[in-house]
């Protein structure tokens, strides 16, 4: 791992700055991606963005600023690498936005300035570290140092260390406001696109389909020309659930439902009327208290996905007094605390948790008859 030390001033980083809506961010004569294609926009507020510009114009110092060494050659120079920002892309987007006149600070832009307060801002030095390594290295030096400012999500730092065509091409599907994703799936997906929350999620369900983690799925397509194939699987995943659930519901968001897929994509038994009806009556089942389990459950069987509600205390109590302190199987004594409430008629049978339905069981009996 190899991580080295720089001062770069801002006329440095501000020479060849480009801000542009589709292709990004850069800046440092072409060698700095400082917002990638289609990573996460630009979220400083303009009161944030005004104090990065009056720290340097008093010539204190900012944050350190961490670039990743992408191991790509600029414009064919072996000798001349290609740069891409980790943290502190807010500050430099700030400071190359003044510089390059698209906003005031205290009435002042920055062609108003006199001359010996231009040559102040431009030859402010940033402190930059930048990075070299292998993909693990860098990954892991990303998640223990200190950073600054907006914090990092996993995804971004990920899209930081597999830097490349696939990574940048995956952007454009997953990583902006209004991207194909979010008019996609937006009602299904949970978190935000420009945090790179959507993305995570598609190469989480693409990589488990193919028995990989994250970082290997995306270590392994980090060089692909696009990533055609992880928006074709991610269509795959959103057009089987709306054939199979065609009503969406509040209770389906954030469902991992690519991982469904993985397991129930090529079942032919899944009859979607049928399925809308028993989704209507466990909705309406008061003992059902996770509703967003609903759909697991249909699709695995496993009641435990709908925490169905248990007795409270009360109720418990009464069964108890009313056993005579013994378990309603094995016919034996205990103390309160030492039985479990147990519905007598089970819920997948129709049983429901009242009071009538309630009856106390030892440990080893409740254990023998769960798993009956």
């Amino acid at each position: 791992m190899k991580i080295t030390e720089r001062k770069v001033t801002i006329g440095e980083v501000a020479e060849g700055y480009i801000n542009d809506a589709e292709e990004g961010v850069t800046g440092y004569d072409d060698q700095l991606d400082i917002r990638p294609k289609y990573q996460r926009e630009f979220v400083y507020k303009d009161k944030q963005r005004d104090e990065v510009i009056r720290t340097v114009m008093k010539g204190l110092p900012l944050n350190v600023i961490y670039w990743v060494d992408r191991g790509e050659e600029f414009d064919g120079d072996p000798d001349v690498p290609r740069y891409e920002v980790l943290d502190g892309q807010q500050r430099t987007i700030s400071v190359c936005e003044y510089v390059d006149g698209s906003f005031s600070v205290d009435d002042k832009y920055f062609y108003n300035l006199p001359s010996d307060q231009k040559k102040k801002i431009l030859d402010y030095e940033m402190f930059v570290y930048i990075c070299e390594g292998t993909d693990s290295e860098k990954l892991d030096w990303f998640k223990i140092i200190n950073i600054a400012g907006e914090q990092l999500t996993e995804q971004e730092l990920r899209n930081a260390v597999y830097a490349g065509s696939w990574t940048s091409d995956a952007k454009r599907y997953f990583s902006k406001t209004g991207c194909a994703a979010d008019t996609l799936a937006g009602d299904y997906l949970k978190g935000s696109s420009i945090r790179q929350e959507y993305l995570e999620t598609a190469v989480l369900w693409a990589a488990s389909a193919e028995g990989k983690s994250i970082e290997g799925y995306m270590s392994e397509h980090q060089h692909d020309p696009s990533s055609i194939t992880l928006w074709n699987y991610f269509r795959s995943v959103i057009d089987w659930v709306q054939a199979i659930f065609p009503k969406k519901r509040k209770e389906m968001k954030g469902l991992a439902w690519g991982l469904y897929y993985n397991e129930h994509g090529k079942r032919t038994d899944l009859d979607p009327k049928k399925l809308e009806l028993e989704i209507q009556r466990l909705m309406g089942d008061e003992d059902v208290t996770k509703k967003s389990g609903i759909y697991e459950y249909l699709l695995t069987g496993e009641e435990k996905k709908l925490s169905i509600r248990a007795f409270d205390r009360r109720d418990a109590l009464a069964a108890y007094e009313k056993q005579n302190h013994k378990c309603a199987i094995c016919g034996e004594e205990f103390e309160f605390e030492e039985m479990h409430a147990d519905h007598i008629k089970a819920w997948s049978k129709g049983g429901h948790t009242t009071p009538e339905n309630c009856q106390m069981l030892c440990r080893d009996c409740n254990l023998k008859k769960g798993n009956q």
